[in-house]
């Protein structure tokens, strides 16, 4: 089985690819959710830090036995960040995962895959 060495990767092909118009569009699509998502969530962390410190009274009422407003609010904070890491998963497939394939194959360059269908030639 022949042995696979990857090409060298030189700066100008990063720098390249940083500057090509597939670049600036999965930046683009990237910062699109990551932003507005983590204003989001900073967001509803700060409310519920705030509320805590501050409206105590609001936060100790009792929903059913002794689990309180407080606590709901908190382990809501562990569901909203298992939702947006599933969002972001989502979006990612969909939207960027597509795009950095691409530029990784352009990086990595066709000579790799010509020498994986060799490989397999004279397996």
């Amino acid at each position: 089985m022949a042995q696979l060495t990857r090409r060298e990767i030189s700066q100008q092909d990063y720098e390249r690819v940083q500057s090509s118009t597939e670049f600036r569009e999965l930046r683009k699509r990237f910062r699109a959710f990551a932003f507005p998502m983590t204003v989001v969530f900073l967001v509803w962390y700060l409310l519920y830090v705030l509320m805590s410190a501050y409206a105590t009274d609001f936060m100790s009422n009792k929903v059913i036995g002794n689990i309180n407003v407080g606590l709901i609010f908190g382990l809501l904070q562990f569901v909203s960040t298992f939702l947006i890491t599933a969002l972001y998963v989502r979006h990612s497939n969909k939207n960027t995962d597509p795009i950095a394939d691409e530029l990784r194959a352009q990086l990595e360059g066709d000579a790799t895959s010509g020498r994986l269908e060799k490989g397999a030639k004279n397996a």
